[in-house]
This record gives C-alpha cells, structure tokens and sequence, in this order.
C-alpha cells in the first residue's frame, strides 16, 4: 500500500473507536492530520509526508488502546 493509501485507511478507522480517546490524544491525531492536508502548521516543521506516517502510527496506537 502507498502512504496515502494507509493514510486514508487510518483516517476511517479511527472514526471507528469504541471509545473516544483522551482531548490530548484527539488533539495530537487532528493536529498531525491537520499537517498531512495543509501543510505546515507548525508540528515541528514535519513535511506532509512525515505527518501522515506519524497520523498513521497514532491511529494505530489508538486503535490498539480503544479497539474499533
């Protein structure tokens, strides 16, 4: 799969949560996927690309805590 592919996969499965995750977490996840779309909105400079691999990593850390 392509970065945008699981990008997008991890964007639908973590709407999915059983639970709703912490405001921290919530406000990380939309943060790093603020990123991926727009560009740099100040996270440490990460490219678009890098955002989305950290997007992807989170989303799987929150689906490993809170199951979908």
């Amino acid at each position: 799969m392509s970065l945008q592919a699981d990008f997008d996969q991890a964007t639908q499965d973590v709407r999915k949560l059983k639970s709703r995750p912490e405001d921290e977490e919530l406000k990380e996840l939309y943060g790093l996927y603020k990123q991926s779309i727009i560009g740099d909105i100040n996270i440490g400079g990460l490219s678009k690309e890098d955002a989305m691999s950290a997007y992807i990593s989170k989303a799987r850390e929150l689906i490993e805590k809170y199951g979908i």
